[in-house]
């Protein structure tokens, strides 16, 4: 029997959409499904479905409208803007760009950095955060994967110890996640900003994981610009946030040329086209802006905010609690991470169970259960082969590896993750599947179709 009480009896979880929602087994009968992919994508709030639902009637054109409802949807955008302001504790100069997610935000930024700035990312990152630098003139620098909090701030300040003794002062950016996807661990980012800081680098903290868990204050953390997305913070509709500092973002060509991005356009003489750009945000935001997908973004914050999140924080942990519990108790099960297994968490983990291939597993917990999790590398390929022990011949295709046959080596990871709208008993029915799974082995046969693992249903 577990040592830890009903994660309930601190906060209840979250009305999300789905929460009902019933699923077929590969045997014919129903069960009410649970979602434990958070860390790809969070079920939207009920708050947030009705405060959408409610401002859909009134949705009107952004910015370049006189009648009421493009005036009323003009206004809701800025709000928006400022409660997301708010709800990152962001300071007086600092401005919030609405982008499509936390991926765009970090490209966002990568093409208005300075040329020739030097970039620092850990190896570890998520792909949206370690990609972007590349193929711009920028020196990007990747950093080992550290194994302790104290070994990655000690690997940043050799890192930038050393550019600096050996050329002269340039721009320098350092790009940290706030909380990995693939182990859930979180990192150091207050000591990584004040190491970046006292070399006169600035800092990008990938906030994806960490702002649905967690309170993310840029003044506090310290951080020049943080970057996450409304479809992992409970707002599934299409937008992202990249907020900080406005002089680099300012003096950069526009990320999208176009209406709303320009101030004036005049032809010259000469035939050619002569354009005057906005200065902050709307120097980003050229189109026409998802207002919506702002507005939801704005509208799980409020809840976030209101729900507490020292009762949202202190729930997690009992559910992490739980979850590594139940999961200690089946040998065949290890858990990844970089930091040590007491490290603290968000509500995600990774893991690979001895004697199966990940797709397998997570095949029959789907099939067989009702269990929604995630396999593969996660868009974190270089962290996961570290963890998994550098092994070759992985495949590369980002969220879909191709499938071994049950049996085989696992080439791939588990990941379940959940957060403020996950019930107590969908955690506890994970852990009873899982131990049930390695225990009597999968009720159904499986094969590879489509680079998955799938029930074989042919009879």
């Amino acid at each position: 029997m577990s040592s830890y009480p009903n994660a309930v009896d601190t906060c209840r979880p979250l009305d999300v959409l789905g929460r009902e929602v019933e699923v077929p087994l590969v045997g014919g009968e129903k069960v009410t499904y649970a979602a434990l992919d958070y860390a790809a994508s969070a079920p939207a709030l009920q708050r947030v479905w009705d405060d959408v639902a409610a401002y859909a009637p009134y949705y009107g054109s952004v910015h370049r409208g006189a009648g009421y409802l493009s005036q009323l949807s003009t206004d809701l955008f800025e709000q928006s803007r400022a409660t997301v302001a708010d709800f990152l504790q962001l300071r007086e100069d600092d401005q919030v760009v609405f982008t499509r997610a936390t991926t765009d935000s970090l490209n966002l930024l990568a093409s208005a950095l300075p040329a020739g700035t030097r970039v620092y990312a850990f190896e570890t990152e998520h792909h949206a955060s370690l990609l972007p630098w590349r193929g711009r003139g920028l020196d990007v620098t990747y950093l080992r994967a550290p194994r302790s909090p104290e070994q990655a701030v000690a690997a940043l300040e050799e890192a930038l110890a050393a550019a600096h003794a050996a050329g002269g002062p340039r721009p320098e950016l350092v790009c940290v996640t706030g909380a990995s996807n693939v182990t859930g661990e979180i990192w150091p980012v207050r000591e990584l900003a004040a190491t970046a800081h006292r070399y006169g680098a600035r800092i990008v903290l990938d906030a994806a994981q960490l702002a649905p868990h967690h309170p993310v204050s840029v003044r506090e953390l310290d951080v020049d610009w943080v970057a996450f997305s409304g479809h992992k913070l409970y707002a599934p509709f299409g937008a992202g946030v990249l907020a900080g500092r406005a002089d680099w973002l300012d003096a950069a060509e526009p990320y999208l040329a176009g209406g709303g991005a320009s101030r004036t356009v005049a032809r010259e003489a000469d035939g050619s086209v002569a354009v005057e750009w906005h200065r902050g945000p709307a120097r980003h935001e050229a189109g026409s802006p998802n207002v919506i997908g702002a507005y939801a973004i704005a509208s799980a914050c409020r809840a976030l905010r209101e729900a507490g999140f020292d009762a949202l924080v202190a729930r997690e942990r009992q559910l992490i609690a739980r979850l590594r519990e139940g999961l200690a108790a089946v040998p065949e099960v290890r858990v990844l991470t970089l930091f040590g297994e007491d490290h603290p968490r968000v509500g995600v983990l990774s893991f690979v169970v001895q004697g199966w291939n990940s797709s397998h597993f997570s095949a029959a917990l789907s099939a067989e259960y009702g269990i929604g999790v995630r396999d593969g590398l996660f868009c974190a390929h270089p962290l996961v082969r570290t963890l998994l022990g550098g092994e070759e011949n992985v495949p590369s295709e980002c969220g879909a590896p191709e499938a071994s046959l049950p049996g085989e080596r696992s080439l791939n990871a588990i990941r379940v993750s959940f957060g403020a709208g996950t019930p107590d008993e969908h955690v506890d029915r994970f852990v009873a599947a899982v131990r049930e799974l390695v225990t009597q082995g999968a009720q159904w046969a499986y094969r590879t179709e489509g680079g998955r693992c799938v029930p074989d249903t042919r009879r």
